[in-house]
């Protein structure tokens, strides 16, 4: 090899790895998962999104199936896990947990639209995966972080920790279904400082009301 050779190699940019490609192809998938629906997605149209072939596609996940329960489970999993820290822990306030799901939705902003098209409404395709596998340690665990704080008196005991699981979880996951109408129509901001006011109006509205 010559040195002219060396330098060339040397000189030439890194090309993307499997990791890249693979976490293109789940972000190029939730995306329109979310903004078309799973039936109206095709693999050839997230392949073209990234820029490879279909064939790489099937590589990586196998199937359109497969693929939308990992492009779900990439974010609620770790969820799931951190949830049950929460639960192993002494105390799980509610702006700790109002904390936790904005943060894992803002870092996934398309994935509560996705899991209220494919998962929530009738005839959803991830329906009987999430309830089977996903649903139990996700909201299901969310009224035993609730019940928890009313053992310790930190919550009052006559609210029933299912009814305020699932408020919980609606403020906090429809903020992103909403965002494409609440960003033009209300100029809700969804950068860090606008988080930060969102979570903050949420855990104000869940202690105060909003009755003065």
């Amino acid at each position: 090899m010559t040195q002219q050779t060396v330098r060339k190699s040397q000189g030439r940019p890194a090309g993307p790895t499997a990791s890249d490609i693979r976490t293109d192809i789940l972000n190029s998938a939730e995306s329109l998962f979310a903004q078309k629906g799973y039936a109206a997605t095709s693999l050839r149209e997230i392949a073209d999104e990234v820029g490879v072939n279909p064939a790489m596609v099937h590589y990586y996940f196998g199937n359109k199936n497969a693929l939308l329960r990992q492009v779900l489970e990439r974010t609620l999993v770790p969820l799931a896990a951190a949830i049950a820290e929460m639960k192993s822990g002494e105390n799980a306030p509610v702006s700790g947990i109002v904390h936790l799901l904005l943060r894992s939705f803002s870092n996934n902003s398309s994935l509560p639209a996705l899991v209220a098209r494919e998962v929530m409404l009738p005839g959803g395709v991830m329906q009987e995966h999430f309830l089977e596998y996903l649903a139990p340690r996700l909201g299901g665990s969310v009224p035993e972080l609730l019940v928890k704080e009313q053992s310790g008196g930190r919550l009052k005991d006559d609210l029933d920790p299912r009814i305020s699981a699932l408020i919980i979880l609606s403020l906090c996951a429809f903020p992103f279904i909403a965002r494409e109408l609440a960003e033009p129509a209300l100029d809700i901001s969804y950068d860090e400082a606008g988080l930060l006011k969102l979570e903050q109006h949420i855990g104000r509205l869940l202690k105060e009301g909003f009755s003065t």
